[in-house]
């Protein structure tokens, strides 16, 4: 009996939650011999369609196989995936943590629909918590759901409403992984920033990062995953700029940078909030490197709205860009708004990526001469450095173990370093 065969569509959070997934259902002797999952994805149209695809092509590779689906699509569209002829199943998102309803549609030729009510979920069960990414780097869930309505997004509907792990289970999982020997831990989770208003106490995230460094001493890396940078409060904000074990790596839920289309987002910050931020974060500790999640080609966007998209590259220092080109979800306020032509999007989304690949690569060039402590990933070869820059090694480095590194120079989108002696 061996474990399931995984396919995670989208996120970085989906795919931790697979490696959750896929570790409970051997725990409870679910037979993957024959199965195949497909975590999927409801982001964009484009993401269900690629989706669909999936499925299709895991089907006519392995025609032996039952094909489940479960995730953020199959929670939002059940009934479409349920008439796909290569699908055994359909398992909703919180629904998929019951390993009992993947035994469903294995024993029957009739697809079997196990989704939940997402919206009634109030609890971030134990079990949702921790995933691994790999044997040196570990992502502890801390956050499930939204309760924001940004006019492009579906998630909260395939996610549920913002709950929160409580700090002390947060904490103990952290531990957990220090004493197997994981030397970075990432907090994850839809709406990390958003995190405790429904805890007793109603702690923030800032607090429980307080939590994490005080309580497991021994933990070498913290990094957290994407911020909404308006909900960075001054307790996270000196945590980021003053904390070393706290990495130098923040990433943005920007969108935008133009004001109007941050308001018909339903977006909480402006332009000029999220400059300043990065400012302030920079002039406290300069070697912050920064990242952001940019749409292209929202309904209405003018080429005027996009330029200021185009510069806000600049303004905040993007290193590390999830460039995104818009695509229409339908349920979604934005759908129904004037769009902009396919090909312009496509043109934008192009320009934007170009743009932040410039200034990334003037970046990279900027570490030259630097040392960097980097965690080597457990092949040996390679590894990132605390700002999330990847590092090509030219010798041989402790597998999993964080070595100080000297950079040497750049190749395509990595720097290359030697292990110093």
């Amino acid at each position: 009996m061996s474990a399931p065969k995984m396919i995670s569509m989208g996120c970085r959070l989906n795919i931790a939650e697979s490696e959750t997934l896929q570790q409970n259902l051997v725990a409870n002797n679910i037979d993957g011999d024959n199965l195949i999952i497909v975590n999927s994805c409801a982001v964009t149209n484009e993401a269900v369609r690629q989706t669909r695809q999936a499925i299709r092509r895991a089907k006519k590779d392995n025609p032996e196989k039952k094909i489940i689906v479960t995730g953020c699509a199959a929670q939002v569209e059940p009934e479409m995936f349920s008439t796909m002829p290569e699908t055994s199943a359909v398992v909703g998102n919180f629904d998929k943590y019951d390993a009992a309803n993947f035994k469903l549609g294995l024993q029957s030729n009739r697809p079997d629909i196990r989704v939940s009510d997402i919206m009634r979920v109030t609890e971030t069960a134990p079990h949702m918590i921790s995933a691994f990414a790999d044997r040196s780097r570990a992502f502890v869930e801390i956050q499930n759901g939204c309760d924001h309505r940004c006019t492009f997004c579906i998630i909260p509907f395939g996610r549920g409403n913002s709950r929160s792990v409580p700090a002390g289970i947060v904490v103990d999982q952290v531990q957990a992984l220090v004493d197997k020997g994981f030397q970075e831990v990432v907090l994850t989770g839809v709406d990390v920033t958003s995190y405790g208003p429904d805890l007793p106490g109603e702690p923030t995230l800032g607090m429980l990062v307080e939590r994490i460094i005080k309580h497991v001493p021994k933990l070498p890396r913290l990094r957290l995953s994407s911020l909404d940078g308006i909900e960075i409060d001054d307790r996270l904000f000196e945590l980021l700029t003053g904390e070393a074990r706290i990495m130098p790596h923040v990433h943005l839920s920007l969108q935008s940078g133009d004001d109007m289309i941050l308001k018909r987002m339903k977006r909480r910050h402006s332009r000029d909030q999220a400059i300043s931020l990065v400012e302030r974060l920079k002039a406290k500790r300069p070697e912050i490197a920064v990242g952001a999640d940019i749409i292209a080609g929202f309904p209405t966007e003018t080429d005027e709205m996009f330029a200021n998209s185009q510069s806000i590259i600049a303004k905040c220092d993007v290193v590390h860009g999830h460039i995104f080109p818009y695509s229409p979800k339908q349920g979604t306020p934005a759908a129904k708004m004037p769009q902009v032509d396919g090909q312009v999007i496509r043109q934008r989304a192009k320009s934007l990526r170009e743009t932040v690949a410039q200034r990334a690569m003037e970046w990279r060039q900027s570490l030259v001469g630097s040392r960097q402590e980097v965690l080597a990933e457990i092949s040996g070869d390679a590894g990132y450095s605390p700002n999330f820059a990847r590092v090509l090694l030219d010798n041989s480095a402790s597998k999993g173990q964080i070595v100080p590194v000297e950079i040497m120079g750049v190749q395509d989108k990595q720097l290359i370093g030697r292990v110093a002696a």
